[in-house]
């Protein structure tokens, strides 16, 4: 698990390689991942909308922006958390992602909080070039 901490909101993130859902031979690799996100402040805020970078392992890289996250746009009171699972496929056996959320507290200040690097692993390896 890796996590980073923001203006007293926490995001942890765990994932998990699909191998169920992956196709190594057609070189498609999926995993899950779940996000918790913990305000450990004082001031109520919302999540309004998501970036990601997700890169793989060629380096080749793209940016998702989007409303919320799976649909909602969570409110966490001081003291409150939010976990949602999510998922991603790649091309390449492993890669890694990063991004972060664009909040908004109830005095109407917008802010972004880091979702940290978490790296998608699988027991695949990329083939070797001679």
């Amino acid at each position: 698990m890796v996590k980073a901490v923001t203006r007293n909101i926490s995001v942890s993130v765990e994932t998990s390689f699909l191998e169920k859902d992956s196709d190594p031979d057609q070189q498609y690799f999926v995993w899950a991942y779940r996000i918790t996100i913990e305000n450990t402040g004082e001031e109520t805020v919302q999540l309004l909308n998501r970036y990601w970078q997700i890169t793989d392992a060629e380096g080749r890289g793209q940016e998702v922006r989007g409303a919320g996250v799976v649909g909602e746009q969570p409110v966490l009171a001081p003291g409150e958390s939010y976990t949602y699972s999510s998922g991603t496929p790649l091309n390449t056996a492993s890669g890694f992602m990063r991004g972060s959320y664009h909040m908004q507290n109830k005095a109407g200040e917008d802010f972004d909080i880091e979702v940290p690097a978490f790296s998608l692993d699988s027991p695949y390896h990329a083939p070797q070039l001679h």
